[in-house]
């Protein structure tokens, strides 16, 4: 089988609209995964600042809520690429088509950030 032949879409209206439903899913996860590092970043920054000004009891709470949101994006990330990937697997035994979705590379790097906003958060670099 030649490259061209690999890039092709599928033929199969079915198989499309599952791809695209596969698409669709991945990139929910991604929202989600989004919205945990944002209450996570935004909550570590407001805990913070109210356990710098002597106003809560434990002044490792922030990090430590912060950490566990970043962390469950990260892991809703994880999950969602290897849920679509599977997917995808899956449909190209019956039918060939290209693999290397733009959906696949912003959960990589949507991953990538997370995991720098994780990393950055346990060694207080943010």
């Amino acid at each position: 089988m030649s490259a061209a032949e690999n890039t092709q879409p599928p033929l199969d209206l079915g198989t499309e609209r599952t791809i695209m439903a596969a698409d669709r899913t991945l990139m929910a996860w991604i929202r989600t995964a989004l919205s945990m590092f944002s209450f996570g970043f935004t909550i570590y920054k407001v805990l913070d600042t109210m356990a710098a000004g002597g106003t809560l009891a434990r002044s490792d709470s922030p990090r430590i809520v912060a950490l566990v949101l970043a962390g469950i994006g990260i892991s809703a990330i994880a999950i969602g690429a290897i849920e679509y990937w599977t997917t995808l697997a899956g449909l190209r035994r019956t039918e060939q088509f290209h693999i290397g979705r733009p959906v696949l590379a912003i959960a990589l790097v949507m991953f990538l950030c997370g995991l720098g906003l994780f990393i950055g958060i346990a060694t207080r670099i943010v």
